[in-house]
């Protein structure tokens, strides 16, 4: 009698420890839009990190000096400088500034094309190189259709893609880690 009591018991706390795990979030779920927490304190002036969120690819750059000063020279070359277009839709009005951040250090961005939904790539050296302009100051070139942006994500004029990269909602939890997915405005 108290072996079946014990045995019954062991099966219960296997259906409860199944039962639990069903709670946590799936990996379906996750893709279809759960924040993700990203560790960017390890990351060196000049580096890009990708994550998946909402099953696009999101890109944290930590800016150097170099990068950060750019921006101010392409102000007048890019077609939307302050995020003024689709506001809502694309850039979270904490990131409507010059390097479209909360910290100007650190750009967050999707790494989507706004033209046709292409993952541009990183030509973060500046100078002449192929497909890109002489005066080239660093940033993304969307290959398929010849679309820039700087190093903020800031589309350059008279490019095939219409708008910006979007900046995601994101916020802190530390100087060194950074919700993407959600902001302090619950978003």
């Amino acid at each position: 009698m108290i072996a079946c009591g014990a045995m019954g018991g062991v099966g219960a706390l296997g259906v409860a420890n199944v039962l639990v795990g069903t709670f946590s979030p799936s990996e379906r779920a996750k893709a279809a839009g759960a924040p993700v927490e990203v560790e960017v304190g390890d990351m060196k002036p000049g580096e890009l990190r990708t994550v998946e969120w909402r099953g696009k690819p999101v890109w944290i750059v930590r800016r150097n000096e170099e990068m950060l000063s750019s921006l101010k020279a392409t102000e007048d070359k890019v077609a939307d400088p302050k995020s003024e277009r689709k506001p809502s839709e694309l850039t979270p009005e904490y990131a409507r500034n010059q390097a479209r951040s909360i910290k100007p250090e650190y750009l967050v961005a999707v790494g989507i094309c706004s033209h046709l939904g292409c993952s541009p790539s990183a030509r973060f050296a500046s100078g002449a190189q192929p497909s890109l302009p002489d005066d080239w100051a660093g940033g993304f070139l969307c290959p398929c259709h010849g679309s820039t942006f700087d190093m903020a994500g800031r589309v350059y004029k008279n490019k095939p893609a219409p708008d910006n990269l979007e900046v995601p909602p994101h916020m802190y939890l530390s100087d060194t880690r950074i919700l993407v997915g959600v902001d302090k405005q619950g978003a």
